[in-house]
């Protein structure tokens, strides 16, 4: 499932190419995806403008000209891609149609978004934009990591007690939002911690190296497009190249890259998901 990296990056692929246009065509294939779409969402969405692109957690939202706020979920295999429009270097033609294509919108200088998704775990839905805060799938979400109120001192409040794994505490969403299993692998190997220390053992000196930490590893996959490892694109349908970055996520049996550990990259499973690390390095 794309993590706050992958979502950025389409978010920012996006917001060059719509932000400012009308949609002058919904096309709505489908009732649902994960959970049913709106009602009325075609009606709703044709004519609006889009005032500004942002992102909450793993969510991309589109302020509209109608009061409303689209909230997008790519799942695991969604992909929102751009034709008729340039993309950095790159211009695509509208292609035709395909079989996952089940949302289309189409903007008033022929730009067009195609959300395809073979899977169906992505979402749609449409809120009062003056009560996102309020929805169900962001009311109860945690500090943005690469946000200003994430610090040591909230994640030291945060983590206080806990007796689940750290591993399991920086993948709830309500103490961190937009962290996934990727980069809370990579992050604690480069703290030197070991995913099944209780969060309430962590001392205070780890925690004031694994908060900035987060902020690097979320910054250079951000910086690299992201990590393709089966479905992500981006939104100019390019991979995102960050996998050839990582240190442990993916690499079990290679050698530890820490000069002078000797040892090599395992792999133990955590609630029903893979985890990577060095128990040399991370103790």
């Amino acid at each position: 499932m794309p993590e706050l990296p992958e979502v950025e990056t389409v978010m920012r692929g996006l917001a060059p190419v719509i932000t400012g246009q009308r949609i002058t065509k919904a096309q709505i294939n489908r009732s649902d995806l994960r959970w049913p779409f709106p009602e009325n969402m075609a009606q709703r969405l044709l004519g609006a403008r889009i005032l500004g692109l942002w992102r909450r957690s793993k969510y991309i939202l589109a302020d509209l000209s109608s009061g409303e706020t689209l909230l997008i979920h790519l799942g695991m295999s969604g992909r929102m891609l751009i034709s008729g429009a340039k993309v950095g270097a790159f211009f695509h033609d509208h292609p035709s149609a395909q079989k996952h294509d089940h949302v289309i919108l189409d903007f008033e200088d022929g730009a067009r978004v195609t959300f395809n998704d073979p899977r169906r775990f992505g979402a749609m839905d449409l809120m009062q934009t003056k009560s996102t805060a309020k929805h169900p799938l962001l009311s109860r979400l945690g500090p943005e990591p690469l946000g200003n109120q994430f610090s040591t001192q909230t994640l030291v409040v945060a983590l206080k007690g806990r007796k689940m794994p750290i591993k399991s505490a920086l993948l709830d969403q309500r103490i961190i939002a937009g962290l996934g299993n990727i980069y809370v692998c990579e992050a604690l190997f480069r703290a030197k911690i070991h995913p099944l220390t209780q969060a309430g053992h962590i001392s205070e000196g780890q925690i004031s190296a694994l908060a900035p930490i987060i902020r690097t590893v979320l910054q250079a996959a951000i910086e690299a497009g992201g990590s393709s490892l089966k479905d992500f694109r981006q939104a100019d349908g390019e991979l995102g190249y960050f996998q050839h970055s990582f240190d442990v996520y993916g690499r079990e049996n290679a050698p530890c890259p820490t000069p002078g550990c000797g040892a090599c990259i395992s792999r133990i499973t955590q609630a029903g998901r893979s985890t990577f690390l060095c128990a040399t390095c991370q103790r």
